[in-house]
């Protein structure tokens, strides 16, 4: 099934924008298995460097994780300080602490302004920015978390472990070398 909508400026992506491989994941801040695969990312983008842009889609599943929500809209306040990526990484390296004390905490470890913080994270756009890239999941039929996507399209074939980095170098090999 393809992503829709297609990656975009208003996603939060790291990496080289013309990169040959576009790694998207929709992901809950409060998720286990995004928790287990968020370290699995991050050696992929070690491995491969210019060649790899990750994009981060809000996927909360709230009714099971009730502070996926908040963790999500904290990303969002953060990057309005242009802390986005230290918010998110900050979180999922310590996401079993994860409540709002801890993400008020997390802000002044990343010296964000607090009062701006405070008034952000209360913000209506960003709340609606976490629903619509929930609703984009919902659309590209994104069912649990984590949901990965390659260049556009869904990609089924397990996370864990280096099974996608297998996947990437059988598919992609030629280029990535």
């Amino acid at each position: 099934m393809p992503l829709r909508p297609p990656i975009s400026d208003n996603d939060h992506s790291q990496g080289n924008k013309q990169a040959v491989i576009e790694l998207l994941k929709y992901g809950d801040y409060q998720c286990p298995h995004c928790g287990r695969a968020y370290p699995i990312v991050k050696r992929m983008q070690e491995q491969l460097g210019e060649k790899m842009r990750f994009v981060f889609r809000n996927f909360p599943l709230a009714k099971i994780h009730p502070e996926a929500t908040i963790a999500a809209v904290a990303t969002e306040a953060a990057a309005l300080q242009d802390k986005y990526w230290e918010m998110h990484d900050i979180i999922f390296e310590n996401q079993e602490y994860l409540s709002p004390e801890f993400l008020l905490g997390c802000a002044r470890e990343l010296e964000l302004d607090m009062a701006r913080f405070e008034e952000d994270i209360a913000r209506q756009e960003l709340v609606a920015k976490v629903e619509a890239d929930f609703e984009s999941g919902i659309r590209s039929g994104v069912n649990a978390t984590p949901t990965f996507f390659i260049n556009g399209e869904k990609y089924n074939n397990g996370w864990e472990g280096e099974r996608m980095m297998d996947f990437i170098r059988q598919k992609f090999g030629n280029l990535i070398t």
